[in-house]
């Protein structure tokens, strides 16, 4: 653009002069300047049109560029965000398994635990049951021994009467005796299987609690983490809209001070123009 400036003053200048020579022809020359002159004006206001023109369409191509820049990068950050939301579910899922795997697992273990102490529990029942007949055997057979001693030792007339009166009591004691052991082992069956099923209740509650808490508390930390990941999104969003307004801004300001300078060149050349015309036509008359 100056470069055009400088050629047009010095066309200007040149036409001046070979016009300040031939000045004896007035008015064919007058005439031709004023011509010149007005095809001159024309060129330059065509000129400055078409560069209005290209720098508008710069600019408007530049508008584009940036908006599909933008589009780009909100797809891109949406597919990232859509990619960690499917891997976030995907580890919930199996961390549901998991948990679902643990808990039939320790299920199984506490069965077999307690199906082994039953089975123990049953087979020390059956040892004290044996046991408890030998000794009732035992006992009957020292009774007998007891009442065959008495019966040796016994008078004659009354063997008779000795032999009712014991085995009444030998049948007494029997009957009692187990009756009594059915009621012992009627009372340590039922103490056992109190004990074992208020073991087992508790067990199933501590269990239970522990399994809400950490459910609890794993829901909370993954809330959390989810929440510190939005905050940060979000910060990051706030800091790339603050630079892209910064950047729009400096654009603009380049623009209206390159715009102001144009203007400020083509307002000088004009004033020039002026100035050469006004002291030409002072020569003249």
């Amino acid at each position: 653009r100056c470069f055009y400036d400088q050629k047009i003053l010095q066309k200007t200048f040149g036409e001046w002069k070979e016009w300040w020579t031939v000045s004896r022809e007035g008015k064919l020359s007058l005439g031709a300047d004023s011509h010149y002159r007005r095809l001159l004006h024309n060129l330059i206001f065509k000129a400055w049109r078409a560069y209005v023109c290209q720098q508008r369409g710069k600019r408007n191509k530049y508008c584009v560029a940036e908006s599909h820049a933008k589009k780009q990068k909100l797809l891109r950050t949406w597919q990232c965000w859509r990619a960690y939301v499917d891997a976030q579910r995907t580890k919930h899922g199996m961390q549901t398994v998991a948990l679902a795997f643990r808990e039939r697992s320790c299920l199984r273990m506490s069965w077999a635990v307690w199906r082994r102490q039953h089975y123990q529990n049953c087979a020390g029942h059956k040892m004290s049951i044996l046991a408890l007949q030998h000794w009732a055997q035992s006992l009957q057979f020292r009774a007998w021994l007891q009442w065959r001693e008495l019966y040796l030792y016994s008078q004659n007339d009354k063997q008779k009467e000795t032999r009712a009166v014991t085995h009444y009591r030998h049948w007494e004691l029997k009957r009692c005796m187990e009756a009594w052991m059915g009621y012992v082992n009627l009372r340590r069956a039922k103490k056992l299987q109190n004990e074992l099923a208020q073991e087992h209740h508790r067990s199933r509650i501590v269990r239970q609690c522990f399994s809400d808490w950490r459910l609890s508390w794993e829901c909370r930390r993954r809330m959390h983490a989810h929440r510190k990941d939005i905050e940060t999104l979000a910060a990051r969003i706030a800091l790339w809209r603050a630079f892209a307004h910064w950047k729009h801004y400096v654009v603009l300001c380049a623009e209206e001070t390159q715009q102001r300078e144009l203007a400020e060149k083509h307002y000088k050349h004009h004033l020039l123009v002026r100035a050469l015309l006004c002291v030409r036509w002072k020569r003249l008359w």
